[in-house]
């Protein structure tokens, strides 16, 4: 018998290299939210350059542990979720989806927020009811859009981040200084620096992105006719791999490089001029506004809205996958309504509690900051599951990742583990 041909790669030629680029693209963007943007903004206005450093350090952590959610979901044809269903304990499954509930809610409140913010001080009006609107809009187009529309949606969206590329070329910065300060930083053992770098961390490495990125490949298997769990099929692996690896690279390449930049730009303005403390991405463009002049606050500013409206997806729509594989309910952003009530019942609540917040007297800005250290927590124990399923023969077969893989993923997952570490550590001094 001749061995069946790879149809994926004859119906995607290798010359449409965009056609390479799918959720490691929007998984890498979605990191770049306006809460990672509130984070990052923060320790470049109160560190300067002495925090740069840990963007290049993250990428190969970032990019290892990406892989590696990705391939668990190519390979087995299920998200992470039902993979822990299947082969760990319960208590297990529902304490690491409930934090990931609870995580991604507050997210969610602080991005519609930092987006009717953001659209605020552009324009004028109301916070609260532009933050309502954003929040429903999104919610209606996962809702109403099918995943192959959507995820090209997703992909355009990518573009907003280009934003903040672009404020570098609309302020003066001193390149010898920053390529310096980003080899030899300047570091501290102060709680404040240390619950900063684990605060970067965790917006860079977080949960959400790890259950995001494996059940968009499953997705992406489920609506090509042709494809089937690796595990089924491994004669469609190698072109598989080979997208996954360069969709992850570039994808998280570039969230890391925006990042950079947002750090760089509150960095040689806001801490160069004494503004060390911000609370919100809106209160970065502002506070950008008088120093680096009206063209990069309306970059900085139109760059919250638009990664919001790509993140508040990803947020909503990752806690639907946990809560769906947990519980095995009908997951996909391809069906309709009528036929995953549960899981969009799951982005509907999640979405408008996070909306609800925008009204409420807790400040989910304040909030926003501990979000990204709770995930940094909590990403601890999800990868190291993640690190024991991808080397488990009976959910990857043949395809466990081999020896350089899992270095670096437990690499990443001791760095996490270290980090929390010396911060409960500090905070406890």
């Amino acid at each position: 018998m001749n061995k069946p041909t790879n149809i994926e790669t004859v119906k995607k030629p290798t010359g449409l290299w965009l056609k390479k680029l799918g959720p490691g693209l929007i998984t890498g963007a979605a990191d770049d939210d306006p809460s990672g943007i509130a984070t990052y903004s923060q320790a470049g206005a109160q560190f300067g350059f002495n925090m740069l450093w840990t963007l290049f350090f993250t990428y190969p952590l970032m990019v290892s542990i990406q892989i590696i959610s990705a391939k668990i979901g190519r390979v087995s044809g299920h998200g992470l979720a039902t993979n822990i269903r299947q082969h760990y304990p319960a208590p297990l499954l529902y304490f690491i989806v409930g934090l990931l509930l609870i995580a991604n809610t507050i997210n969610i409140a602080a991005d519609v927020a930092a987006m009717g913010d953001a659209l605020k001080i552009l324009i004028g009006g109301s916070a609260h009811w532009y933050a309502l609107g954003f929040g429903i809009f999104s919610l209606l187009l996962q809702i109403f859009i099918p995943y192959h529309r959507y995820v090209s949606l997703l992909k355009w969206l990518t573009l907003a981040l280009l934003a903040y590329v672009g404020t570098v070329f609309v302020v003066q910065i001193p390149w010898t200084q920053v390529f310096t300060k980003t080899l030899w930083p300047t570091m501290s053992w102060k709680p404040e620096y240390i619950t900063t770098v684990v605060a970067v961390l965790g917006t860079t490495i977080s949960p959400y992105l790890f259950f995001w990125q494996a059940s968009q490949e499953v997705e992406e298997q489920q609506s090509n006719p042709h494809a089937k769990p690796l595990i089924e099929a491994p004669y469609q692996a190698r072109a598989n791999f080979l997208r996954i690896k360069i969709d992850t690279f570039v994808g998280m390449g570039f969230s890391n490089l925006v990042a950079f930049f947002i750090m760089l730009t509150t960095a040689v303005t806001l801490n160069n001029h004494g503004i060390t403390d911000i609370q919100t991405s809106a209160q970065a463009a502002t506070a950008l506004r008088p120093i680096a002049g009206e063209f990069a606050f309306w970059l900085f500013s139109a760059g919250i809205i638009g990664t919001g409206l790509l993140a508040v997806p990803v947020l909503a729509g990752s806690a639907a996958y946990a809560m769906a594989g947990a519980f095995h309910w009908k997951n996909s952003l391809e069906l309709k309504f009528s036929a995953a009530k549960k899981f969009y019942g799951i982005i509907i609540i999640s979405t408008l509690i996070g909306i609800a917040l925008c009204f409420t007297p807790i400040d989910p800005m304040k909030a926003l900051y501990w979000s990204a250290v709770i995930n940094g927590v909590i990403s601890v124990p999800i990868m190291g599951v993640m690190m024991l399923m991808a080397a488990h023969p009976k959910i990857m077969g043949k395809f466990v990742i081999h020896s350089v893989l899992k270095m670096v993923g437990w690499i990443c997952t001791a760095v996490m583990a270290i980090a929390v570490a010396i911060m409960f550590w500090t905070m406890g001094k």
